[in-house]
């Protein structure tokens, strides 16, 4: 370790972090210039929303005749006494009900009605959040869980502040069988470290449909209904539509690079059989990496510079812009919200292409879902509140609940609706996830959450995916391996 500090401090410039509580700006963008320092307050903002959204969408009112339709759910659920109903759940938002009474969740009622279930919030901030958690792990307050990160894991593992989930389910039970294959992403050694309760698509592709048909292109969604949806149509779309000189742009959204990446099916940092691999060198990365190098070089991608480093989705509205790539959250809430400005009757959504030559439609995932923190209190109650949550995402009058919320309150369509539940399929049965945020500050920087012309966003800034790994590579590989001793030796421990 001593030795790889060293490099560091020569090659990047920086100190190794190994500390846990130390990353709590692991999730926002560093203000080295104009367009890092407007990327990391819309990162660090976007991050915020997220959550926020996410769990409003998921929140409904309850009338009499909605809680009377979740029988069958209650019914999939293990018949079990709690001998301790309250469970501590630490996040900068509440699972309970908004304090005026107006929501709850699905899986609060089904935790409540089925096992008398009780959650007591530990509040913090987005910012502190490592570091309150840490005091109090580290002070034996018994908080038992807390939500679903990129930054959590394996870094949180070997800092000590949470603990394999293996214990307390069976991972082979029915209850599992949508999320047991996404529960790998997360396996070190031989142990699972997140109860993963949904799998979703973490990007998604918009497009405005009266943009599409006044400039007389095909459909996207009707191309990838009928298979022909891929790197090569995208890009031809782009070509078809880009003119700078009339004032039309391509790409657009910060991290676009992320989600061209995973859809060829490879991260920068995954696990492999328990272990830690680097992918820097892979074949297929180098792929990714060279589509993305040849859609700047095409001047098919947004010129930041040009927009004084800031990107501009009220285009998309304007239809002046072709593709965004963004989460869902960004169309939920009132139309008036939404990033891309689209109005509601003309939103298009369709999956982020991969390669037309690819074994499966591979998409970068978000994986919903609980860490367990050493010394829980209750990790029996976290474990069957894991199990509320995921029934309450598959039972068909639960997700009827939030399905008619979505249409209701962001104007959805059936159809759009529809796709959605396409698109976080696909998610679900060909999830890919980075884990190089979560094993440190340093690889996250040099990788995937650096500045322009850092790591994988170097391609869509003008540099070469050769270069940029000749710069990067054998100290990325070397810090992923020292990570891995690590990681193994404490979940040896126990």
């Amino acid at each position: 370790m001593k030795n790889t500090k060293k490099i560091l401090a020569g090659l990047l410039a920086l100190t190794m972090t190994s500390a846990f509580a130390a990353c709590s700006n692991d999730d926002a963008g560093t203000a080295n210039d104009g367009e890092q320092g407007a990327e990391a307050t819309a990162t660090t903002t976007t991050a915020e929303t997220t959550a926020a959204l996410t769990t409003a969408i998921k929140e409904a009112e309850l009338s009499e005749e909605q809680a009377d339709s979740l029988s069958n759910a209650l019914s999939q659920l293990q018949d079990v006494e709690l001998a301790n109903k309250e469970i501590k759940w630490f996040a900068h938002y509440d699972i309970n009900p908004n304090t005026n009474g107006a929501s709850k969740k699905v899986e609060l009622e089904l935790f409540e009605r089925k096992y008398g279930g009780s959650i007591k919030w530990y509040q913090t901030t987005w910012d502190n959040r490592y570091n309150d958690l840490s005091t109090y792990v580290l002070g034996g307050e018994g908080i038992d869980f807390y939500a679903s990160d990129t930054g959590n894991l394996p870094k949180g593992i070997v800092s000590g502040m949470f603990q394999s989930v293996d214990e307390y389910i069976d991972i082979n039970d029915a209850i599992w069988q949508n999320t047991k294959t996404a529960m790998d992403s997360y396996k070190f050694g031989d142990k699972h470290f997140m109860f993963v309760t949904n799998v979703i698509a973490n990007y998604m592709v918009y497009y405005n449909t009266a943009t599409i048909e006044a400039n007389g292109l095909d459909d996207p969604w009707d191309l990838y209904k009928s298979g022909e949806w891929n790197w090569d149509s995208f890009k031809k779309m782009l070509q078809d539509f880009v003119d700078e000189e009339n004032d039309q742009w391509g790409l657009d959204n910060w991290y676009n690079e992320a989600a061209l990446l995973y859809s060829a099916g490879v991260p920068t940092v995954q696990s492999v059989d328990g272990q830690l691999v680097c992918n820097l060198n892979d074949a297929t990365m180098e792929k990714a990496m060279n589509f993305q190098y040849d859609l700047y070089n095409s001047g098919l991608v947004l010129p930041l510079e040009q927009f004084n480093w800031s990107i501009q989705p009220a285009m998309m509205g304007e239809g002046r812009e072709l593709f965004w790539i963004g989460g869902s959250w960004e169309a939920e809430g009132d139309p008036s919200t939404w990033t891309t400005q689209i109005p509601a009757e003309n939103l298009g959504l369709v999956p982020v292409p991969s390669p037309a030559d690819s074994d499966h439609p591979y998409q970068p995932a978000t994986l919903e879902g609980y860490v367990l923190c050493k010394g829980a209190s209750n990790p029996e109650g976290v474990a069957i509140f894991a199990e509320c949550t995921v029934v309450a995402g598959s039972d068909e009058n639960a997700k009827a609940i939030s399905r008619q919320k979505r249409m209701e309150d962001a104007q959805w369509s059936e159809d759009l609706v529809d796709r959605l539940a396409e698109i976080n399929d696909l998610a679900r049965q060909y999830p890919v996830i980075d884990l190089a945020a979560g094993c440190s500050t340093d690889i996250a920087s040099y990788t995937t959450d650096g500045g322009a012309e850092v790591g994988i966003r170097a391609a869509f800034h003008g540099t070469d995916w050769a270069s940029t790994r000749e710069s990067i590579a054998d100290t990325i590989i070397m810090l992923v391996g020292e990570v891995n001793d690590e990681l193994q030796a404490k979940v040896a421990e126990g």
